[in-house]
């Protein structure tokens, strides 16, 4: 998959998935902004991916803030010229039973989460269409399709990452810019081997997912080759939401 010379923005790219989804673009050639809240991840996923041959640059952004945003956006269309991939991975959740969730703790998950994927595809946008277009990921969940109990904010705004996905396929297609999601289920990002054989086995695939296995996905649904590919939701869980679970 050619990704040579892009220019690719990964938003909460200083740990976990998005560190990995960087991390494979560089591997691929391409130019990495690492767009993240946290200085001390930031300069070290900056850091790691130079000492591994690649390009990265790092820019302190918060995506539930429209001005930093938007000056990350604008600076790394300064210094490249252009943007061609856009993966909007930041978020987080807090989970507390609805009664005990407070309206502030409600908008900083749904301000990051969802507000933060609009923001930056939105901001891209105007540079992708006057380049030729552009792709966009958006990071979701298999909790915006199933849950569990006090994960309101968190299922909340990965469905609404979902909806909003096939509603910017719509409204940017004209521009050529093509905006796909992820729907991650199960992905490890601490030390895998301390997972259990329970673990593993909840899945189809027989393992629990890792972080590379988005990052493959990622470059899958960015590459030319693959632009019929608009508006989809791409669940990765390893089957998980597809297994019956009958209780006593």
């Amino acid at each position: 998959m050619g990704h040579a010379g892009k220019v690719v923005i990964v938003t909460g790219a200083g740990r976990g998935i998005g560190l990995c989804v960087a991390a494979a673009y560089a591997a691929g050639g391409a130019k990495v902004v690492l767009a993240e809240r946290d200085t001390v991840s930031g300069e070290a996923a900056e850091k790691y991916i130079r000492e591994k041959g690649g390009e990265a640059i790092f820019i302190l952004t918060d995506v539930s803030l429209p001005e930093q945003v938007e000056a990350m956006v604008r600076m790394t269309a300064e210094r490249y010229g252009t943007i061609d991939i856009v993966v909007n991975n930041a978020g987080f959740g807090i989970w507390k039973p609805p009664l005990e969730l407070t309206v502030a703790e409600w908008d900083s998950v749904v301000n990051t989460n969802l507000r933060g994927a609009f923001l930056c595809a939105r901001e891209a946008a105007r540079f992708m269409k006057e380049h030729g277009g552009g792709s966009v990921i958006n990071i979701a969940s298999t909790r915006a399709l199933m849950s569990e109990a006090g994960s309101e904010a968190y299922a909340a705004s990965k469905g609404g990452i979902v909806a909003l996905t096939h509603a910017m396929a719509a409204s940017l297609a004209h521009s050529r810019i093509r905006v796909n999601c992820i729907s991650p289920g199960w992905i490890e990002t601490g030390d895998y081997s301390a997972l259990s054989e329970e673990d593993h086995s909840q899945h189809f695939s027989g393992r629990v997912g890792r972080p590379e296995d988005i990052a493959r996905a990622c470059l899958f649904l960015t590459d030319e080759g693959n632009e019929f590919i608009n508006g989809e939701n791409l669940i990765i869980d390893g089957g998980m939401t597809r297994k019956m679970i009958y209780l006593p």
